[in-house]
């Protein structure tokens, strides 16, 4: 969507609410407009843009805000940086949902379910010691135990899941990486 040419970014935006529109025109039942990661092309307008980037950033949010106002179809928006959207934006989803991280009992049935072979009380171990964790970052972990499985052919041990837990994260309270980056000496 975002191009390098001056006013190619605007004309790609509204190429996609144009080709939504001939598509709701041709379909019995409304399609859905699906922006995943909503928050890279929805954010917020800046006050006094002077240089062009801002300005054409500003033109950008005006024609999804435009768009929006007179959309005669379904558009589901996805971000986990809401905060990051121009508050014009909120008032045009008719529907906002937040979905929570799982909680302790959630989190070790999705780690049951995605690695059957880990009994009850370990899913809820991993639960617990990892309480920050969401859906996908569980699966990332059970991915990466699929692999050690597949190289290594044997089961993986808890120990060895812990760790792989412990790396998941970089810099954050399930970490024990370093930040990535120059150090000074």
């Amino acid at each position: 969507l975002r191009s390098k040419w001056v006013g190619e970014s605007e004309k790609n935006i509204k190429a996609i609410f144009d080709d939504y529109h001939i598509l709701c025109e041709k379909q019995k039942k409304k399609p859905i407009l699906f922006l995943n990661e909503a928050d890279s092309i929805i954010c917020k307008r800046m006050e006094g843009a002077e240089r062009s980037v801002d300005k054409s950033e500003n033109t950008i949010q005006n024609i999804i805000l435009q768009e929006m106002e007179s959309l005669d179809g379904i558009l589901i928006a996805t971000t986990n940086l809401a905060n990051n959207m121009d508050s014009a934006f909120e008032r045009r989803f008719l529907y906002k949902v937040e979905f929570e991280k799982p909680d302790t009992e959630a989190r070790a049935k999705i780690w049951k379910s995605m690695l059957p072979s880990l009994n009850a009380e370990d899913a809820t171990v991993l639960s617990e010691r990892f309480p920050k964790f969401a859906g996908g970052q569980i699966e990332n972990i059970t991915r990466k135990v699929t692999v050690n499985e597949v190289l290594r052919g044997e089961v993986t041990k808890l120990e060895d899941i812990v760790s792989l837990c412990e790396h998941e994260t970089i810099g954050g309270e399930n970490s024990n990486k370093k930040a990535i980056g120059f150090q000074r000496r």
